[in-house]
Order: structure tokens, then C-alpha cells, then sequence
């Protein structure tokens, strides 16, 4: 119910907002656009109308998938942003496969052996990763294994090799900050009574980490990663300019670059529609970690 109400909240603050700012024809249009084609543009898109007709218009539309046709591409905005889509779950499924194994084998090691050289080595890539400008690093990445030696292409959209530096790039973040969650929640649990009790069972060192410290550790790294998630359906824009990928985030941009009004509200509402499912669905996977939570 909880996300049905925000995605309703959105559909309104997206039709609202592109209101304020300006007239929409106006905005769709280069600025020497002529009185007379600014009126065709707002009698075509039905903006004479009361401000509260537009809305409820609005609300039909949205609900049949219906964001009007791409200025840009004259065609449906919906299915131009449906056709890159798959693109922008590549790149974000990429870079997860990468680096929540590392973080959380990372964060285990760190917090079974604090002090040690893998726990500075874990905690110096952690404040790397949330310090280095992703855009930088895509950069950086290009210019020493694309330009220099020639490895990887510099950008576009082909097999593998295409995606490694896009997801490099995109992966530091959420490695550096999971390895942190997963260190302090483990180091958190391995201090509790029940895992002194089960080492004093004589249980294998392995089943006491893997089964009983890790499952209830995995919650606050559960929640930290679905918020990853959904900065890579959202944050990708940045990398997605940089590489040249074909994915959401750079229709977004060239969305805006061209003042396509229709491109623009279907982008930004299906990014938060995914970031919304990934929410509920972060928040449905609580209970399989902990039975004692229930949802009414």
C-alpha cells in the first residue's frame, strides 16, 4: 500500500513540477520558436485546457502506459525508454554479480581478523570507494586500459568486453561501502552470547560464521544494498554518459538535451517505479531473514 501511495505522490510531482517551470510548449521548443508554433504545440498536447483536466488526463494516461510521443524520435516515449532498459539491468546486474561477493568476502575477513592487514586493506578500498568520483574513475579507466593499452573498447554497447569498464567504474561505491556494513554487522554478531554458545557446541568455525552470524548480520547489509541498487538505476546517468552505454540513464540525458517533455516524465517515472519495487522487495526479503518479522 506504502508504495502504491509514493508512486501516485511521483505521478503527481512529476505532471506538477514539469508545470512549474515554465510552459511545457515553451520548454519543448527551441527559443526562437515562432507565437504561432508554441499555439500549435499546446493545442496538439491539449495545454489550453484547465489545469485540472491536464491532471486528471495525465493520471489516465500514465495509467495506460501512455506518456504522448518523443518529440525527439516521433514515436511512443514509453517504448523508446523500454527498448533501452534491458541495457541499464545489464550494467547494474554486471556490477553487482562483482561486487557484493568481494564486499561481503571482504567484510567476513575484516571482521574475523580486526587489526590485521586484510581488515586496513578492506577499510582503505571502503573509504577509496566512497571517496573516488565515479565519472573520474570511468575517465581514468578508459584512458589507462582503452587508450593506453588498448585492451577494452573506449565505450558503446557489444559482448562482454564492453561492459568491464562501465561496471568497474560503477562497483567501487557499493563495494566500499558493504564491506564496512558487513564488518561491523559481523563484528557485532560475533560478540553475541548465542555465538559463544555454539563455538562452546563445538559447531565447525565455518557453520558458526556462515549460518548463524552472517544470516543475522545479512540484514542491515540487505538494506544498504537495496539502496545501492536503486543508486545504480539511478546514478548509472553519470557512467552511462561517459561509456556512450545505451541504457536509461543516457536516453534521460539526451531526453533533456532535446527538450523532449513526454521522454523526460517516462524516464524519470519508470527509474522510481524500479526503485520502488526494489525497496519492497528489499523489504519482503526481511522476513525470510528473520521469521520474527511479519508484515500486515
Amino acid at each position: 500500500m506504502h508504495s502504491v501511495i509514493v508512486l501516485f505522490g511521483l505521478v503527481v510531482a512529476v505532471f506538477f513540477v514539469t508545470h512549474m517551470l515554465g510552459d511545457p510548449a515553451r520548454l519543448m521548443l527551441r527559443p526562437e520558436a515562432s507565437p504561432e508554433q508554441v499555439a500549435a504545440v499546446r493545442a496538439r498536447l491539449g495545454l489550453d485546457d484547465p489545469l485540472h483536466v491536464q491532471f486528471f488526463r495525465f493520471l489516465g494516461n500514465v495509467a495506460q502506459g501512455d506518456f504522448g510521443d518523443s518529440l525527439w524520435q516521433r514515436t511512443p516515449a514509453l517504448p523508446i525508454l523500454l527498448d533501452r532498459l534491458p541495457n541499464t539491468l545489464y550494467l547494474a546486474t554486471a556490477t553487482l554479480l562483482v561486487a557484493v561477493p568481494i564486499a561481503v568476502l571482504l567484510g567476513i575477513a575484516s571482521a574475523l581478523r580486526p587489526g590485521s592487514w586484510i581488515d586496513r586493506g578492506s577499510t582503505i578500498v571502503a573509504l577509496s570507494g566512497v571517496s573516488i568520483a565515479d565519472f573520474w574513475l570511468g575517465l581514468m579507466l578508459i584512458l589507462v586500459f582503452a587508450v593506453s593499452l588498448g585492451w577494452l573498447p573506449t565505450s558503446g554497447f557489444g559482448g562482454p568486453e564492453y561492459v568491464i569498464l562501465p561496471a568497474l567504474a560503477l562497483m567501487v561505491r557499493p563495494l566500499g561501502r558493504l564491506s564496512q556494513v558487513v564488518r561491523s554487522s559481523m563484528l557485532d554478531q560475533l560478540g553475541q552470547p548465542y555465538i559463544t554458545t555454539a563455538r562452546a557446541k563445538g559447531l565447525n568455525e565455518r557453520v558458526v560464521v556462515s549460518l548463524h552470524a552472517l544470516k543475522n548480520a545479512a540484514i542491515p547489509a540487505l538494506t544498504l544494498g537495496g539502496d545501492e541498487i536503486a543508486a545504480l538505476l539511478n546514478g548509472a546517468v553519470v557512467i552511462e554518459t561517459v561509456f556512450g552505454w545505451p541504457g536509461v540513464g543516457l536516453l534521460l540525458i539526451q531526453a533533456i538535451e532535446r527538450r523532449d517533455l513526454p521522454l523526460i516524465e517516462a524516464c524519470v517515472f519508470v527509474i522510481a517505479l524500479m526503485i520502488i519495487v526494489v525497496n519492497l522487495l528489499v523489504d519482503l526479503a526481511y522476513t525470510l531473514l528473520d521469521p520474527r518479522i511479519r508484515y500486515a
